[in-house]
């Protein structure tokens, strides 16, 4: 029997199916149900319980509409929505690196109970992982008009959960085999953005002392943004935008308020940047938990002795139009209204064409669109760090591969599968494009040991940013053996440069060249 105790009860887990050796505890609440007196307030600490609580299955997920394949959807009355979840060696030495996952899901949907994030084969590589859900949407991110400046009714509910969640590891993860001296925080999309918000707020100094970010999206708001946000959803939702009314209103109701102000922003192509990408919910400037976005103070040197490994995909937004959650540009005209929206100089524009001369316009607009959401706010995030006397690692995501007929892809949360080791998941194959490999195993053998490695050293096995030089020869590209060897055949035979993603840093010159701030609106 694997039992454990923290500090608010004794929990019984299970042996993983996949491996015997690593066992699983799910559910485990690190906080008390945020609703009803705690409605829209900080975290608080779980109630005890006496006896050992069965900790088998996942708990249930934050407020969403979202039904996503594999993962439970959420039904109102499901309160207890503050868990965590652990992997940990049967028989580990103790003192064992702690890896802590943050979801991605544009801050409305998603949760730690996702197939991706199966943590037993990173717990094979000599870790102890946990995943984590924390609220999302209004619940997690909405402003709540409050007197006190927030004091009662805080922005960032979400970011303070994860800090909650933190400092439950902080205090209990040695009884599951980790060292809470030994903490590595990871995420991906918004749960990558999320990170970089803790790295660099105060509150969570000293929780963790590596982060690994994947695909950061470039999403941050002002307070009075925020507050323009809960005005829409409060009038679509029919009370008025005070605390009073926002509580009033159950978390379905705010739920469908969100859902319908997004669509309402996706059919309006006059609606200026929601329209692209209709996501109204992140991190907010508050003053309190965080003064800057997260590129701004890590070029500060907000980040301190935290390291970074921090990771894009290369053709990032092609999965947002695959699923339908991306405007069609499809017109010369359409594109040049995308680039004035966003303030893209046309000679960023004019490069994109240039280098996809034989594109359709709608890959042209993923590709600008893939660079000013994710993969330049990314590496930014990333130099940006090392600049200022950090220590960051920078890497690619480029594996494709051309199947029935189809191109395979190297798009946002592709990555993820290889590097959690889950390829074997039926419900991952369109994410990474069918039935794997062997090739692909391989490549996911070494992305997994990269990231223990990092986890546990400092070192995934390549060179850090020198603070000087940019991305340059120090990325670390990640492709199956039989690309790379493609790759160098072709670079010699073009008697190129020695580095394989030459062509991704020609994008990257373009965007230099522009000099964009790249903060979100």
């Amino acid at each position: 029997m694997d039992v454990f105790t923290t500090k608010s009860g004794t929990v019984r887990g299970w042996r993983a199916e996949r491996d015997r050796g690593i066992v699983v505890v799910r559910g485990l609440p690190y906080a008390a149900p945020p609703f009803g007196a705690l409605r829209f307030r900080e975290p608080q600490p779980p109630e005890p319980w006496d006896g050992v609580r069965d900790c088998t299955a996942f708990g249930p997920v934050a407020p969403q509409s979202a039904e996503l394949p594999g993962a439970p959807v959420w039904s109102p009355g499901d309160e207890d929505v503050l868990t965590l979840n652990i992997w940990t060696p049967a028989d580990g030495p103790g003192d064992l690196p702690v890896l802590v996952w943050i979801h991605g899901g544009a801050y409305v949907f998603g949760s730690s109970a996702q197939p991706d994030f199966d943590g037993t084969a990173l717990a094979g590589e000599g870790l102890v992982v946990v995943t984590l859900n924390s609220r999302l949407g209004f619940e997690g991110f909405g402003h709540v008009p409050c007197a006190d400046r927030g004091a009662a009714f805080p922005d960032n509910r979400g970011l303070l959960d994860q800090i909650a969640a933190l400092e439950w590891v902080r205090d209990n993860i040695a009884a599951f085999g980790g060292s809470p001296d030994r903490v590595t925080l990871a995420g991906q999309s918004s749960g990558a953005t999320s990170v970089a918000c803790l790295t660099v707020a105060d509150r969570a100094r000293g929780l963790f002392r590596r982060a690994v970010l994947h695909s950061a999206v470039n999403a941050f708001a002002s307070v009075e943004q925020a507050a323009r946000t809960t005005a829409e959803v409060a009038a679509e939702a029919g009370v008025p935008a005070t605390r009073a009314g926002l509580l009033a209103a159950p978390p379905e109701a705010l739920v469908a308020a969100t859902d319908r102000v997004c669509a309402r922003y996706a059919q309006d192509p006059a609606s200026g940047r929601r329209h692209y990408d209709p996501a109204i919910y992140g991190p907010v400037a508050d003053g309190v938990l965080l003064t800057a976005d997260p590129l701004e103070a890590l070029a500060a040197g907000a980040g301190g002795p935290v390291e970074l490994l921090v990771c894009h995909t290369t053709e990032e937004y092609w999965l947002l139009d695959a699923v339908g959650s991306s405007a069609k540009i499809a017109t010369k005209e359409q594109l040049a209204v995308f680039a004035a929206d966003f303030g893209l100089p046309g000679s960023l524009v004019a490069g994109h064409r240039e280098r996809l001369p034989d594109a359709p316009v709608l890959d042209v607009y993923l590709s600008l669109h893939s660079g000013l959401l994710f993969a330049e706010y990314s590496s930014r995030l990333a130099e940006a760090h090392a600049r200022a006397g950090g220590r960051a690692f920078l890497a690619r995501f480029d594996r494709r591969r051309d199947q029935a007929g189809r191109r395979v892809r190297a798009w946002h949360r592709a990555d993820i599968p290889f590097a959690f080791g889950n390829l074997h998941e039926e419900s991952l194959h369109f994410l990474v494009g069918g039935p794997p490999g062997e090739a692909d195993a391989e490549l996911s053998r070494r992305m997994t040991g990269a990231w223990a490695a990092f986890a546990a050293l400092g070192d995934p096995g390549w060179e850090p940013l020198d603070g000087s030089a940019g991305s340059g020869s120090a990325v670390r590209v990640w492709r199956t053996a039989a690309e790379e060897r493609a790759d160098a055949v072709r670079r010699a035979a073009e008697g190129a440069a020695a580095d394989a993603s030459r062509a991704q840093n020609g994008f990257r010159d373009l965007w230099r060249t522009a000099g964009l701030p790249l903060l979100a609106p």
